[in-house]
């Protein structure tokens, strides 16, 4: 049994590459959206139980593999999930897209190390931010930008109470250039604050930023797991599991 850590893009095109192979898999959703786009093959969700739920689950389902497909901003999963398979003894392969740090305009962004200075930064910047930084940490920004009237932009209802003067859409996405563009001009967004989650799927709004001149703030990713194997494409990963089996 091999175990993908899923919940991104990444982990859904691994599905279909270990599906097609003719192995045994199961991708685990940490079930923290309601509606999840689901891969093929195999699916479950809900947590594990930190670290020693994960090690005994790994040894239980006898797992002869996992891969974190978790989204870069999952750190803590990764981190259980490195341990755990120390603890069974269990090989890791971390699957990450790469991130928009050498991306075309990053220069210009400004990089800020977490949420709290995300909202002070964004807060300085601008009077109508577009926040694109997941509902979790939304409470890190209420207060920055409790006068401002920021556009929210969000998978699943927030959990917190907002500011009266926010506005919040529920979009999944993927987003074209010219959903894009149409978002900006709506709203008159004058800074974005998104994290370097990296890939193609939501980069047009990075795009449509920078044609228009916005500032940009970007949270960069936490630091990656010490000791743990790392490629950045599905077909990559399919190729470290089928070496393995």
């Amino acid at each position: 049994m091999i175990l993908v850590l899923g919940g991104t893009a990444e982990a859904r095109e691994l599905a279909v590459l270990l599906q097609d192979a003719g192995l045994e898999f199961c991708s685990s959703l940490a079930g923290r959206v309601a509606r999840p786009r689901l891969p093929v093959g195999r699916v479950r969700v809900g947590g594990f139980g930190g670290v020693e739920g994960l090690r005994d689950h790994l040894r239980a389902a006898e797992v002869r593999a996992v891969v974190d497909a978790t989204h870069p901003f999952a750190s803590g999963i990764s981190a259980n999930a490195a341990a755990a398979c120390s603890e069974a003894d269990v090989p890791l392969l971390r699957l990450e897209r790469p991130g928009w740090s050498a991306a075309p305009g990053a220069d210009r962004w400004h990089w800020v190390s977490g949420h709290d200075e995300a909202a002070s930064t964004s807060a300085e910047l601008g009077r109508r931010p577009f926040l694109t930084i997941g509902r979790q940490s939304l409470g890190r920004f209420t207060g920055p930008l409790a006068t401002h009237e920021a556009l929210v932009r969000v998978v699943d209802p927030p959990e917190v109470a907002l500011p009266p003067r926010w506005r919040v859409v529920l979009n999944r996405g993927p987003y074209s250039v010219e959903d894009e563009r149409r978002v900006f001009a709506e709203h008159a967004a004058d800074v974005l604050v998104t994290k370097d989650s990296g890939g193609s799927f939501t980069w047009p709004k990075m795009a449509v930023a920078d044609e228009l001149g916005v500032p940009v703030v970007v949270v960069r990713r936490p630091g990656a797991t010490r000791g743990v194997a790392r490629v950045d494409t599905a077909d990559a990963a399919s190729e470290w599991v089928r070496a393995l089996t």
